[in-house]
């Protein structure tokens, strides 16, 4: 958790029966990520082929009266030569066993029932975190290799400011590790927040390997921490992505009282347009009460295949299509972040980048 909290709790969803792993064409990610949704307060979810012909009888018969022709002479073997191949024989054994070894110890992430979770591996870490400047800027909020565009932030007001263990301006995720959603949204969430503060303890998996979008590789949060000067964030990883053997999956983290109450105000049809009372769509996320995300911002599938090292490492191309989903996605909840901490710090909220995403929010 991306907190001091590290609580279960029995609370999920089972996924909506979809059209296929991407969801329907023309389908954005956030109706796709309404098959996340779970009652607010539920427990865990639950050609033949046939024989070659036989071979002609090859060669050719003497012809009548012919002399036969001489047998060779026997070759004695020597025993040198039998020991050479026998040495030979043993070499090509070793490497036939060695072969098997490597190709059945290291089984394709998709074969396995999940993906465990593991340190996030430094470079990635980096990559995501230190995304140039230049790149947000270019980016901004213009998405012209992406065939779904990003979904905006909701933007409410009137609102008290959210508040977390006394401390506010606040900004608090729901998600799950299985979620495909929640696996793409932590990508721009990631680099968002890293603006604003830095993260410790980040660890990388993969979501669900059956659910719509399998194996997207990801962040978790759980046991992360992320400390700032201008923001709290906290997170509540709410369900893990091993399977449970009564269906759906192993529970993880349980949200406080009040991010449980945060969660229960925001999260309805009040707010959310076309949610569903009483239920929470996975990622849930208030940025301080001023800006709601329900559902993925950007289609996961345009992840499929991707490690987290080639999704990473293309964060510097702003004309790369996944860059522009992930930069352009972190550039609204920048804005969302500017606008709850009073425009601090200006090294971020004034860029422009920063400023394209707080204009198409109606925030400047």
């Amino acid at each position: 958790m991306a907190a001091d909290q590290d609580k279960t709790t029995g609370g999920g969803n089972t996924p909506k029966p979809t059209t296929g792993a991407g969801g329907g064409a023309g389908q954005s990610a956030k109706d796709r990520s309404k098959a996340q949704s779970r009652p607010v307060s539920a427990k865990a979810p639950n050609g033949k082929g046939g024989k070659a012909a036989a071979g002609g009888q090859g060669g050719n018969s003497p012809r009548p009266g012919a002399r036969p022709a001489p047998a060779a002479p026997k070759r004695k073997v020597s025993g040198a030569l039998i020991a050479w191949g026998a040495v030979g024989l043993v070499i090509v054994l070793i490497a036939v066993l060695v072969i098997v070894k490597l190709t059945s110890s290291s089984p394709p992430t998709t074969n396995a029932a999940y993906t465990p979770v593991k340190p996030a591996p430094a470079s990635v870490v980096h990559d995501v975190t230190n995304i140039p400047l230049s790149v947000y800027n270019t980016v901004g909020v213009n998405f012209p290799s992406v065939a779904q565009p990003v979904t905006e932030p909701k933007i409410i007001t009137g609102q008290p400011p959210l508040t977390l263990a006394g401390k506010t301006p606040a900004m608090l995720y729901l998600g799950a590790e299985y979620c495909p959603y929640c696996a793409a949204e932590r990508w721009a969430m990631t680099a968002a927040l890293s603006r604003f503060g830095t993260w410790s303890n980040l660890s990388v998996t993969a979501s669900s390997h059956t659910d719509v979008d399998p194996a997207t590789n990801t962040f978790s949060y759980h046991g992360a921490t992320f400390t700032s000067p201008y923001l709290t964030f906290r997170s509540v990883e709410e369900l893990s992505n091993v399977p449970a053997a009564s269906g759906g999956f192993t529970p993880l983290e349980q949200p406080t009282k009040e991010e449980t109450a945060a969660i229960n105000t925001y999260s309805g049809p009040q707010y959310i347009p076309g949610a569903t009372a009483g239920q929470v769509s996975f990622p849930f996320i208030t940025i301080n009460n001023q800006a709601l995300i329900s559902g993925a911002s950007y289609n996961p599938g345009i992840l499929a295949g991707l490690s987290w090292t080639d999704i990473a490492g293309g964060l510097s191309d702003p004309t790369n299509p996944v860059t522009q989903s992930i930069v352009g996605t972190s550039n609204f909840i920048s804005a969302s972040i500017c606008a709850s901490t009073k425009g601090a710090p200006a090294s971020v909220c004034t860029t422009p980048g920063v400023q394209a995403a707080a204009k198409a929010l109606k925030l400047s």
